[in-house]
């Protein structure tokens, strides 16, 4: 490699922003070594690129990145446009799919963003410990795991969820994954075919929808109420899989009462299809009593049970657990094996010393009176700003609340996220998790989905008092 062609690849990418204004470049002796030629090719290289100005060079000190007078070079993405590759069937599905990113946006100071947690709710120090004691016992040798997961944690978790959730499964039934999206998606590899359908409720989870469909399958979605999904309407319905969220319905909030547990599972046998229970957030209970999961009745038949501590822990650890029919644990195993071998083990050992010790459902205790505090600073707020021109549900568990604004429709919704934008507070619209979109009949209101599980009482008032402003910004123009 010469020095003009360490001169370009350099500057392709000042030019495309990969290094930010500021950004350091390796040393000349560094680069030099990596690419495996002479330190003065890459000073020639480097001198070029200074005196057109990309970089500045200092006696002493890495090359630094100038800053340039024009925006990212856009040739990278012409020539992705002129390609012709063609994307398997798979990858075909997911290009033609709606993109959305839930990434939180610089200019945000209030994120009513559902599934954020608090960084101050976070067991730092028991978690430390707990890692640190992994790595003190040092392993023989390193080398892969069962693909299944920790022993350890597996057993910690058996013995979870029988206290916690009352359900029995033996150890080869759980296989811990990469948080509830690769349980989902393990799922939808093995279940699924393309043409087949899959009942969806409706609203509900997009992703798990997404995820779905990207293996080719339909979905068939089915209306849900106060009491989650209307299962008398599954009589005419034909599926391979079943999604729901029978203990805190995503996003409405309903809870299935026991007679259409059952008539879901009596479907599931009759069509010998399978129902995936997403048990997100069965940790928070507030106004309610705990419901007996799906997968504890009729022992558990026709029933994935899935499980995270996403919303307990921290949704950036990654880590969920799927409980399996017995005659799934071998083939669940193996696509586990295939997808990444396993997930991270000192994680996993750290959350099984976490439960071991009691340490987790301490934690767990402790965060629920947290959010018990934080959800009646929302409904207090919202009661003070908009009283009867609003309808709130789902507050009775879990970590949001869908608020209904009685007097505004549907076709004001860009316009209000527009305000909130600019004021820096992020609101979320509940249209976007119905498919296909209510008939205007039924509901034309517009309807928030608010998360509060990582905010604080002072943020979440003063977020509702300018919700308010804005909303009625909205009220005057519309």
């Amino acid at each position: 490699m010469g020095a003009r062609q360490i001169y370009e690849a350099l500057k392709d990418q000042i030019v495309s922003r990969v290094y930010a204004t500021g950004g350091q470049l390796p040393s000349s002796r560094n680069l030099a070594n990596e690419l495996g030629v002479s330190r003065t090719t890459v000073t020639v290289a480097y001198e070029q690129l200074s005196a057109e100005g990309f970089i500045e060079l200092r006696q002493g000190a890495r090359p630094r990145i100038a800053a340039l007078p024009f925006g990212p070079c856009l040739k990278g993405a012409k020539r992705q446009q002129q390609s012709t590759q063609r994307l398997s069937a798979y990858g075909e599905r997911l290009r033609a799919s709606p993109r959305w990113l839930d990434y939180l946006p610089s200019s945000v100071m209030i994120d009513f963003r559902y599934g954020d947690l608090a960084a101050t709710d976070f067991p730092a120090l028991a978690w430390r410990k707990a890692v640190n004691a992994v790595i003190a016992q040092r392993p023989g040798r390193l080398a892969y795991d069962d693909p299944r997961g920790s022993l350890r944690l597996r057993q910690a978790l058996q013995g979870y969820l029988w206290r916690a959730r009352t359900l029995r499964c033996e150890l080869e039934q759980i296989i811990i994954v990469n948080g509830s999206q690769q349980g989902l998606d393990l799922c939808a590899r093995l279940l699924l075919d393309p043409g087949s359908d899959f009942v969806m409720e409706n609203p509900g989870y997009r992703m798990a929808r997404q995820i779905f469909t990207s293996t080719g399958a339909s979905p068939v979605p089915v209306a849900v109420d106060g009491e989650g999904l209307q299962t008398e309407l599954l009589e005419t319905v034909r599926a391979r899989l079943a999604y729901v969220t029978p203990s805190h319905q995503f996003p409405l909030g309903g809870v299935m009462p026991i007679s259409r547990r059952h008539r879901l599972l009596e479907w599931a046998r009759e069509n010998d299809a399978y129902v995936i229970e997403d048990d997100y957030d069965s940790e928070y209970r507030f106004d309610i009593s705990p419901v007996p999961p799906l997968h504890s009745l009729e022992g558990g038949r026709n029933v994935i049970y899935l499980g995270t501590i996403s919303k307990t822990l921290s949704p950036m650890m990654r880590i969920g657990y799927l409980v399996v029919p017995p005659e799934l644990q071998e083939v669940c195993a193996t696509a586990k094996q295939l997808f990444d071998r396993h997930s991270p083990v000192t994680e996993q050992e750290a959350l099984a010393s976490l439960i071991e010790s009691g340490g987790y459902e301490s934690h767990v205790r402790r965060v629920r009176r947290l959010n018990r505090d934080r959800r009646e600073t929302l409904l207090t707020a919202l009661q003070c700003a908009f009283g009867e021109r609003i309808t709130v549900e789902g507050a009775d568990a879990g970590l949001h609340v869908v608020v209904w604004f009685n007097e505004l429709a549907r076709s004001s919704e860009a316009r209000l996220l527009q305000i909130m934008q600019h004021a820096g507070i992020g609101v979320y619209c509940i249209s976007p998790l119905y498919e296909p979109p209510p008939p205007k009949t039924t509901s034309d209101r517009l309807g928030l989905v608010m998360g509060y599980s990582a905010l604080g009482l002072k943020q979440i008032e003063r977020g509702v008092q300018l919700l308010q402003v804005a909303i009625e910004t909205v009220k005057e123009e519309f």
